[in-house]
């Protein structure tokens, strides 16, 4: 028979793992619809049906829960490509970005919790987790792509993965430009032509 759990632990898929996916559930659904502004724990502790005070105990402020919802999107991305030719890879990972903006509710989400790390210091830190997440999940493509001879030794993998999505994420925020597969391709290009004349 299991022992069980010491005092405090989070039992993997028990009571407190349901409580945290139903209140992030809330969290981002209310982010969709009303934005940063529109996140009050009350209404989410009664969204997600779960108690008021554990809400406030467990997140106490919107700018935590904001946090974790961030924390819980990095871990749950997608990994990243392993097509054996960095062209191809930046390629997936630029359509992964233009699928995620553009898809009705994480592209509303994304949306919304930028907006909320402009005005809450703790939603700006998870924010800054995630991107930093992401970008090294993909930075071993560039990686591989040094060791295979595609680009100079010199290559920033860090540096080439986020130039990749710079241009995705100043089209949805500043220029309004469409976010297709097209635009996808041409950020993949830019960046990988930058990286192999070591710009980057």
């Amino acid at each position: 028979m299991a022992a069980d759990p010491p005092p405090g632990a989070v039992r993997p898929g028990g009571r407190t793992a349901r409580v945290r996916e139903a209140v992030l559930q809330a969290a981002g659904d209310t982010l969709v619809e009303k934005g940063f502004s529109g996140l009050d724990l009350g209404d989410i502790a009664r969204l997600a049906e779960v108690g008021k005070t554990t809400v406030y105990r467990r997140w106490g402020t919107p700018g935590a829960l904001a946090a974790d919802l961030l924390k819980d999107m990095a871990a749950t991305s997608l990994p990243r490509a392993r097509n054996g030719s960095l062209e191809q890879d930046l390629r997936d990972n630029a359509r992964l970005v233009v699928r995620t903006l553009t898809d009705p509710r994480q592209g509303r989400l994304f949306k919304a919790l930028i907006a909320a790390s402009l005005c809450d210091e703790e939603a700006a830190r998870a924010l800054h987790r995630f991107y930093a997440v992401r970008i090294e999940e993909w930075s071993g493509c560039v990686t591989d792509a040094i060791e295979r001879g595609e680009l100079p030794p010199g290559a920033d993998p860090h540096r080439v993965i986020a130039a990749v999505s710079a241009p995705l994420y100043y089209a949805l925020l500043n220029t309004g430009e469409p976010l297709d597969e097209a635009a996808a391709d041409r950020a993949a290009t830019a960046a990988l032509t930058a990286a192999r004349a070591g710009a980057i």
